[in-house]
């Protein structure tokens, strides 16, 4: 298990860097890839905590976005902190018209890497303690 977890930690950080390293060329690409931090983040945080979506994720063999909102709501209520569930509006916000519709300019993309950089580092510190 942990070694699954190790890898998505290590994918979400890799994606972080290649966003940043994008931004200024490609905010459409740099957007999708910090989507896809948020989402290895509440992967990470469902496992961690083995909340019911984890399992029907599981069962089913992936992921559907409905899953992941519910997770990110249940695990901002269980731990009392509302940065997973803003991060998970932000980053499927720049999934939708950063990425899929190109909408938004790298200003736009560039206002929310606080808050997905929040639920990365919020991330880093539980694994680190669950360790």
């Amino acid at each position: 298990m942990s070694e699954k977890i190790e890898k998505l930690v290590e994918t979400a950080h890799r994606l972080y860097m290649e966003a940043i390293a994008l931004l200024d060329k490609d905010p459409v690409q740099a957007s999708e890839k910090l989507y896809k931090v948020v989402e290895n983040c509440i992967k990470i945080l469902a496992i961690l905590y083995n909340i019911e979506e984890y399992e029907i994720a599981k069962k089913e063999g992936t992921w559907w976005s409905k899953l992941l909102a519910r997770s990110a709501h249940k695990l901002s209520k269980l731990l009392n902190n509302d940065t997973i569930v803003r991060a998970w509006q932000a980053g499927f916000d720049l999934h939708v018209y950063g990425f899929h519709e190109e909408a938004y300019t790298q200003q736009e993309v560039k206002n929310i890497i606080p808050i997905v950089e929040d639920l990365l580092n919020l991330t880093l510190r539980i694994f680190n303690y669950s360790k």
